[in-house]
């Protein structure tokens, strides 16, 4: 059975199936003034909160996919999911330079992670 959570017209921030949570890409909503660490950590506890709604956490995460505006970002953005991620359970990873939604999004993380 598909479940999907959050939603509106265009998408769900959260769907379920068989076993496995897909998240929307998620951006900061809360400071969007913040630099790439602040935003990161902003979108981490985000998914922990979304990934907790259905019962899942950061250890069963299974991929991540992220997007920064500029590779020159991509440390300072590593160094804040470093220190979050669960480094016994990492998920398959890519991360890309990607011209992003708006001019002040600096970064946007989409993962994927199992509920059992």
């Amino acid at each position: 059975m598909i479940q999907r959570m959050n939603s509106n017209q265009r998408m769900s921030q959260i769907v379920t199936h068989n076993g496995t949570v897909y998240l929307a890409g998620q951006v900061a909503q809360t400071d969007t003034n913040a630099d790439i660490a602040g935003q990161t950590e902003q979108i981490l506890a985000q998914i922990e909160s979304l990934l907790a709604s259905v019962g899942s956490d950061k250890s069963k995460l299974l991929s991540a996919m992220i997007w920064v505006s500029d590779m020159a970002n991509f440390q300072a953005m590593n160094q804040v999911w470093d220190q979050w991620i669960n480094g016994e359970n990492p998920p398959a990873r890519a991360c890309v330079e990607a011209r992003l939604a708006r001019a002040e999004l600096l970064v946007e993380i989409q993962v994927v992670a199992a509920t059992a």
